[in-house]
Parts: C-alpha cells; structure tokens; sequence
C-alpha cells in the first residue's frame, strides 16, 4: 500500500532518529563494567519492562497471546538474529575501534540487497544501487584508518562482518513480520526471546555478570534505554512503512553518528577523508530515496 507523504516523511524521520539513538551503544559498551554478551543481555533484559507495559496498555494480555500462537516462530527467529548480532558485535566493540566496527556491522545493506534479489526476485533499481555504492564508498573513507592494523583489530573485523549477516537477517525478518503485528508487541516478544538466548552464553563464556558500582549499572540502564527501548523500537516501526533495501541504507546515518559521538566522548579522531566520507553516506542515502519514491509512483 503507498504510504502519503507526510506518512512516508514520518516513517523516514523514525529511521534516521533510531538509526541515531543505536549509534550511542557502542559507547555505552566501551565503558560497560560487565562483559560484552552480558552487557547485550542487559541491554534487553532491562527494556522489558518498558516495553512489556507499553505492548500491555495498547493490546492486552489476549491480544499478546494471539500474536504469539500465530507467529512464534517468526518471533524466535527474530530475537535470535537479533541475538546474535548483539554477541558478535559487542565482542567486536572491545577488539576495534568504533568507527570501524560499525562500519562492518552496517554491511548489512549489502546482504540484504542480495536476499532479495535471491528470495524474492526484487530486483534493484540502478539508482539505488548508484546509492548503495556512493554510501559504502562514504563509509570506507569514514573509517579507512581503521584498516590493516593486524591482530586483534583483525578479528574485530571479521566480527564485526558477521555481525552485519546477523543483522541483515535480522531486518528482513522485522520487516516481514511488522506486517502481521505492532511494534510494541514485536519488540516485548522478540526482546524476551534475546533475554533468553543471551543470558546462558554470557555464564558460559564466563563473564562478569555484574557491574562493580552505580555507575556501571547507569551505563546498563542507558544502553537499555537508548538502544533497544528507543532505538529499536523506531526503526521496526519505520521498517512497516519503508522498502527493507531502503532501510538498511538508511540506517548508514549509524556509523556517521557513532564516529561522531566516539570523536566527541572517546576522543577517537576524524580528518578530511573520515568528513568526506559521511558525505558520501549521507549522499548514498538521499540517492536511495529518490529511488524507492520512483518505485512508489
């Protein structure tokens, strides 16, 4: 169904912020007092409260049971990829730098571009791909410093590339099934499901479980909030609303802010190359959405 433009402005701006409020996590992990896993678990563990209340107060106990029975499999699915990308990427956090493993990690337009065409013959346009090559261009020049320091920024590296195979499943999979449900009741259940499944991995990875202070369990409460609760929660709505291809180049703004947000607080430095490079994201990204308007029309 086409969306009016206001409608498709709205869902667009949705993107953009949650692609923002994401781009605080790596942060929140760099300075985490509990492991990296552990520190996904918490991340989800304490937004569901939240958003256990929110889905609750607008569709009621009945109603979450529904969505449960007619989609649990899609939602465990769901929680799993999430998982997954989470635990990969965390550990990637710790092992290089924040421009680059976020980078990496939003890849994902390229195994999403692929799934499509593969799955369900969805073909891109040749302006999107015109966008899609001007946005990666724009982030290899963001975080080409980054590259080719060996060792355990190697491996980073090769986290953080699996890490966009988690979460390019991961965005087809919310895209899908945002189709059938709200995004209340898809981020309480499929939150749960990522509790579920991280929680074990942290004890027998044996890492600290707990923080050591307030502060630290302040850090776990802000990643909470501000990834998954916010975050999340405004990009799975804008996913209903938004081609997934487009989504996942719009979600490009994540590395700009990240690099940003690790200059300002991390004192991780940017020079010409690492600007001109977010203008080439930011380029890509508006060149994607000239072509999905054209494939509305």
């Amino acid at each position: 169904m086409k969306l009016s433009p206001s409608r498709e402005w709205l869902a667009l701006a949705a993107l953009f912020a949650g692609a923002t409020a994401i781009a605080t996590a790596p942060l929140f992990v760099k300075v985490s007092e509990t492991g990296p896993v552990a520190t996904a678990f918490w991340r989800v563990f304490l937004a569901l409260p939240l958003l256990w209340l929110w889905t609750l107060a607008s569709e009621g106990v009945a109603r979450q049971a529904e969505h449960f029975r007619a989609h649990r499999g899609k939602l465990f699915a769901t929680g799993a990829f999430f998982a997954g990308d989470l635990a990969v990427w965390h550990w990637s956090i710790l092992l290089t730098s924040i421009a680059n493993t976020t980078l990496l990690a939003n890849l994902a337009p390229i195994f999403v571009t692929a799934a499509a065409w593969l799955l369900y013959r969805q073909v891109p346009r040749k302006l999107f791909v015109a966008g899609l090559a001007a946005a990666m261009a724009g982030t290899l020049l963001l975080v080409g410093a980054s590259f080719g320091q060996g060792g355990t920024a190697l491996l980073g590296d090769g986290l953080g590339v699996i890490t966009a195979m988690f979460y390019a499943a991961y965005q087809i999979a919310v895209t899908r099934l945002r189709a059938h449900m709200p995004t209340a009741s898809l981020m309480a259940w499929s939150s749960t499901v990522m509790a579920l499944l991280l929680l074990p991995v942290a004890w027998l990875s044996g890492e600290q479980l707990l923080p050591d202070s307030g502060a630290g369990w302040l850090k776990l409460i802000g990643i909470a909030l501000f990834a998954q609760v916010i975050g999340q929660s405004l990009i799975a709505w804008a996913m209903a609303h938004l081609a997934a291809v487009f989504s996942s180049v719009g979600l490009l703004l994540q590395p700009v802010m990240a690099t940003l947000f690790a200059w300002l607080l991390l004192g991780e430095t940017l020079g010409a190359l690492q600007f001109a490079g977010a203008a080439l994201v930011l380029t890509g990204i508006v060149l994607a959405r000239r072509s999905t308007l054209k494939n509305n029309q």
